[in-house]
């Protein structure tokens, strides 16, 4: 089973399990004692348990992204994109509550000034501003460095919710039955809003608010498909606030797309798990993603021969000061890797 490691030397250690490789393998956990349990049936395979299936939608986009281009960017413009040669001082509490200040009350005005601005917005009886912008400046200026505020998750999820909340909104529109159950269609599209981003990479707990204004609020209904450009402009002026704000004494953002490696497609598994097994031991893998830390993660390998026989070790994560050691059998999210490289900056 793999875990975590933690610790520098002493006897004490901190361990937990982590998910398999497979996108779709059982994590690994507790033992089961009914799993040891003979079939009844002699030939009959027990059933696969949906609680613990898994799915991963990076595995499969993550190799089509490509990397970073900060080696062509000047690193003036490219501090303000998020890249950081080295790794931000942390601030203390007053100054980040005087940047999110500044950030949301001039975000949230340049949104309101921009739309009242646009004929087509007044044409359309857009309103002021929609409600769900008021949280997603929380985590934009505030919670920074949350999964949750990144630039993809900011704005393709506010993008897919609102697509779900219209279509939701069509669908009960249709019937004079339907229009009496418009506290359904707003429950219906918000859950259903947070399942697409689920699967997708992009939750951001506003858009699971602009779903339900979607179905709702009257102001935004009669909107229609039009509610599309009204957010995904509101959002593009959020990020650009954000991108010269955050970046003046803090990181924004950590990442683009993800922190895992991007724009490496490899025909084979057995011929990405030689490439990684012949990089030098201090070679970082997060240096061409969208992620740019201190902190090295290493590939090793937990099988080696040992007196002439193969022997297997246990998969095991080791962290040092500025070092992480995964095997490479093993699959770790890219939030988990995040959380391990910035642990390794602690020690």
């Amino acid at each position: 089973m793999a875990v975590y490691r933690v610790g520098s030397g002493s006897s004490s250690s901190l361990t937990w399990p982590l998910r398999a490789k497979n996108p779709f393998e059982p994590v690994s956990s507790v033992p089961n004692p009914a799993s040891k349990r003979p079939d009844s049936t002699p030939g009959i395979q027990m059933p696969l348990n949906p609680s613990k299936w898994h799915f991963d939608i990076d595995k499969y986009l993550n190799p089509w992204i490509p990397p970073a281009p900060w080696k062509h960017i000047p690193y003036p413009i490219a501090h303000f994109l998020g890249h950081r040669q080295n790794h931000p001082r942390p601030l203390g509490n007053i100054a980040v509550i005087f940047w999110a200040f500044i950030g949301i009350l001039s975000s949230l005005i340049i949104i309101e000034v921009v739309g009242r601005a646009i004929p087509s917005f007044e044409d359309h009886g857009t309103p002021m501003i929609i409600g769900s912008f008021g949280a997603a400046a929380v985590l934009e200026f505030y919670a920074i460095e949350s999964p949750l505020s990144q630039p993809r998750n900011a704005v393709l999820g506010q993008v897919f919710s609102s697509v779900i909340g219209v279509g939701v909104s069509k669908l009960f529109a249709l019937g004079a039955a339907t229009r009496d159950l418009t506290w359904l269609g707003g429950s219906l599209s918000c859950a259903c809003a947070v399942a697409f981003m689920a699967l997708t990479g992009t939750v951001h707990p506003p858009a699971g608010a602009t779903a339900m204004l979607a179905v709702v609020d009257r102001s935004v209904v009669r909107l229609g498909w039009f509610l599309l450009p009204v957010i995904l402009l509101g959002s593009v002026l959020m990020q650009s606030v954000a991108l010269l704000l955050n970046n003046i004494q803090r990181r924004f953002p950590v990442y683009w797309w993800t922190p895992a490696e991007v724009g490496r497609r490899d025909k084979g598994g057995q011929q990405q798990q030689g490439q990684q097994q012949q990089k030098p031991q201090g070679q970082t893998r997060s240096s061409e993603s969208g992620s740019d830390t201190s902190s090295k993660l290493e590939i090793t390998a937990s099988r080696h021969v040992e007196e002439g026989r193969v022997v297997d070790e246990p998969a095991k994560i080791v962290i040092r000061r500025g070092h992480v050691s995964v095997p490479g059998d093993t699959y770790i999210t890219p939030e988990e890797k995040t959380f391990l490289e910035e642990l390794s900056l602690r020690l």
